[in-house]
């Protein structure tokens, strides 16, 4: 059993992306080639929004969606403490300085309660806050309503990472479409993934869409001479986005399923674990599954999981404040995201784990539960 099934995905649309491969080596436009443009206007349409601009992998897509707002010294970037740590790195990357708050402890995403204290600390301390990063942490956007509402009140600029949470939704609003600039990745394992590394930027903005495609284009102006400003070489591979279009195709069904599973998990478990929280009108992506014991236990359903030969991981064990090269910087205290990092533990979830499988890993669990 896999914890993600890439094999079990490929082998059921291998013809098709073999199709599309073909077609790429056969015009051998490799970079910027035909398909990009046509991913980003399908993924554009997808979302919701007026642009979307694919780049080289999704830390990219955050550090260019910084580069664009004119983030850079002297500027304070607000972001959860739990997370990857890509969401971190890029606030440094750019020049500015990030500030951890605390996370919601049902949704495990950025608690809106603490970015208004972080704000308030911030400034205290001298700091100047100029944006806020928020995570669609497991597939499961943020509180963007009231992040929104938090970012215009305090003039900051909202960045959505939809990196685990592109097919998530609030209201039927897609995720990637909410605050000023959105990212996602495509990394093999997120719910949307390439074979290989890849990216996307989405917004409404005209003039950060223009400055997205010259940015991850070494700073292109009229032609590829022509450097107006200071960019990075951040192209998404043709072959790459090829492969996304045909699994584009496959995405809803795959969505669906997971949804599935995620319910069927959620109605057998909820009894032992602390099962993921989903808030009325929302969607998760359900990039991850992720449970607490009651008991705070986490050893022991570790080892019961691998004892019976079921993976599992950690997501994650140490938080983003946590972290060696942030130790320097100012955070809030995260009481949530601490406790977190001590008891999470996620269970394979995608759209093609099978019947068997999937009473395998309910039984790994409920069978002499503590």
């Amino acid at each position: 059993m896999q914890f993600i099934d890439l094999k079990a995905q490929l082998a059921h649309m291998r013809p098709a992306i073999d199709k599309r491969i073909a077609k790429v080596l056969d015009h051998g436009q490799f970079i910027m080639g035909p398909e990009v443009f046509e991913l980003e206007e399908q993924l554009a349409e997808y979302v919701g929004v007026k642009h979307c601009i694919s780049c080289a992998n999704g830390t990219d897509a955050l550090q260019l969606s910084l580069m664009a707002l004119g983030i850079g010294p002297d500027d304070t970037v607000i972001t959860t403490a739990f997370s990857f740590f890509a969401t971190a790195e890029v606030i440094p990357l750019v020049g500015a300085t990030p500030y951890f708050v605390d996370i919601d402890p049902h949704t495990y995403n950025i608690c809106p309660v603490s970015l208004e204290q972080g704000i308030a600390d911030a400034k205290k301390q001298g700091l100047i806050p100029k944006a806020v990063i928020a995570v669609d942490l497991f597939g499961l956007p943020a509180n963007y309503p009231e992040l929104e509402r938090i970012c215009q009140r305090h003039n900051l600029r909202l960045i959505e990472d939809a990196a685990q949470g592109f097919g998530g939704s609030i209201k039927g609003q897609k995720a990637g479409s909410f605050g000023d600039i959105a990212t996602t990745s495509f990394f093999p394992a997120k719910p949307l993934g390439c074979y290989g590394d890849g990216g996307a930027i989405f917004t409404n903005n005209d003039q950060l869409a223009e400055l997205c495609k010259s940015l991850r284009i070494h700073g292109k102006g009229e032609n590829k001479y022509d450097n107006v400003r200071v960019g990075m070489n951040s192209r998404l591979d043709t072959i790459q986005a090829a492969i996304l279009l045909e699994k584009l195709t496959c995405f809803e069904h795959e969505l669906a399923k997971r949804q599935q599973i995620s319910s069927d998990y959620s109605t057998q478990l909820h009894e032992y674990f602390n099962t993921p929280s989903v808030p009325q009108d929302y969607q998760s992506a359900w990039a991850q599954y992720t449970l607490t014991s009651k008991q705070n236990d986490r050893e022991y359903w570790l080892k019961k999981l691998q004892k019976d030969d079921i993976p599992c991981a950690i997501y994650y064990p140490t938080g983003l404040n946590q972290q060696k090269p942030m130790l320097g910087y100012i955070s809030m205290d995260t009481p949530n995201s601490d406790k977190l990092c001590e008891h999470v533990f996620s269970i394979p979830i995608h759209s093609y784990l099978t019947l068997q499988q999937k009473n395998s890993i309910l039984d790994g669990l409920l069978r002499n539960p503590l």
